[in-house]
């Protein structure tokens, strides 16, 4: 099972709708609010060049993918779940 990575804060809307994607698919995830911890936002950074939210890693036989945004189709694609 993918491990999946959520960089976020809590007033964006497509961070919550990643976060209800992954709930309706009953997927584990990691939420990490770059609000608060800066440390963990210039980390967002370093991994995706992006400062906006969502950022989304999912890790899956050592490999990393990184969605930025909330990409229905791409997630769908890359955690092999139904629309």
């Amino acid at each position: 099972m993918p491990k999946i990575t959520i960089y976020s804060t809590p007033t964006c809307a497509f961070c919550q709708m990643a976060k209800e994607f992954f709930a309706t698919h009953n997927l584990a995830y990691t939420d990490i609010n770059v609000a608060e911890d800066r440390v963990k936002a210039q980390e967002m950074v370093e991994k995706s060049g992006q400062l906006g939210v969502p950022v989304i890693v999912i890790a899956n036989s050592g490999k990393e993918n990184i969605v930025i945004g909330f990409d229905r189709a791409e997630l769908t694609s890359l955690l092999d779940v139904k629309k």
